[in-house]
């Protein structure tokens, strides 16, 4: 197994659980070395460095990749998929269905996803920056699909993985939380309060969303092979 890590506080509920599941230790130390934002997953699954990851949902477009229904999904606002108001566009190197959301939903100004658009969002108020997915909820009365699981081998060991994962209420210990608030700068109350803008179950209403997304992403242009 070789599965890349998305380095972002939207998946720790996921991380917890790969800790706490009976994969082999070599496994779980491979997956430390394999982190990254979701562009460098994207390239790290299409040259096959990887063989699954959560990647950015507009890439899980590709033929090539075998799809879960587990994704990263804000069923209204998320808080940390945000265009800064009133500032030079500017697209995030580190995403591309984000770079993508903001042109469909047409919104100028800088993108800032994961992490640091979480701390910006806390620190600086609401009010200085546009939700991509509250807004996206609003235009399409669906939530939105920012990433997706896709694999290309060893696919019947990372569904049951994915199924044990959707099956379970995830409960993060405070050390893990402290740890996390220390190296995020993003107070342990905070970080549960953003989970709970989070879901990873991708039922009927989160494949339509992405199905929309994907075709508005056609009409402008982007085709993945």
């Amino acid at each position: 197994m070789k599965f890349g890590k998305i380095d972002y506080l939207n998946l720790l509920p996921f991380h917890v659980f790969l800790k706490r599941s009976p994969l082999q230790s070599y496994v779980k130390k491979a997956i430390e070395h394999k982190k990254g934002v979701p562009s460098k997953l994207n390239g790290a699954l299409c040259r096959r460095q990887i063989d699954a990851a959560v990647i950015s949902s507009i890439e899980s477009r590709r033929v090539k990749y075998k799809k879960l229904n587990f994704g990263i999904v804000a069923k209204k606002s998320v808080k940390s998929v945000l265009v800064r108001k009133n500032s030079l566009s500017k697209l995030d190197s580190a995403s591309a269905s984000s770079n993508m959301l903001s042109k469909i939903l047409g919104l100028k100004g800088e993108v800032l996803i994961g992490d640091r658009a979480l701390r910006a969002y806390i620190n600086e108020g609401s009010e200085n920056f546009y939700d991509m997915g509250e807004i996206w909820h609003k235009k399409q009365g669906l939530p939105f699909v920012f990433g997706r699981f896709c694999y290309i081998k060893n696919g019947s060991t990372y569904e049951k993985l994915v199924n044990s994962f959707l099956s379970k209420n995830i409960k993060i210990p405070r050390y893990i939380l402290e740890k996390y608030s220390k190296t995020r700068q993003i107070s342990p109350e905070n970080i549960r309060w953003y989970l709970k803008f989070i879901s990873y179950k991708m039922g009927k209403k989160e494949q339509k969303a992405l199905r929309i997304f994907i075709q508005k992403a056609r009409e402008l242009r982007f085709d993945p092979s």
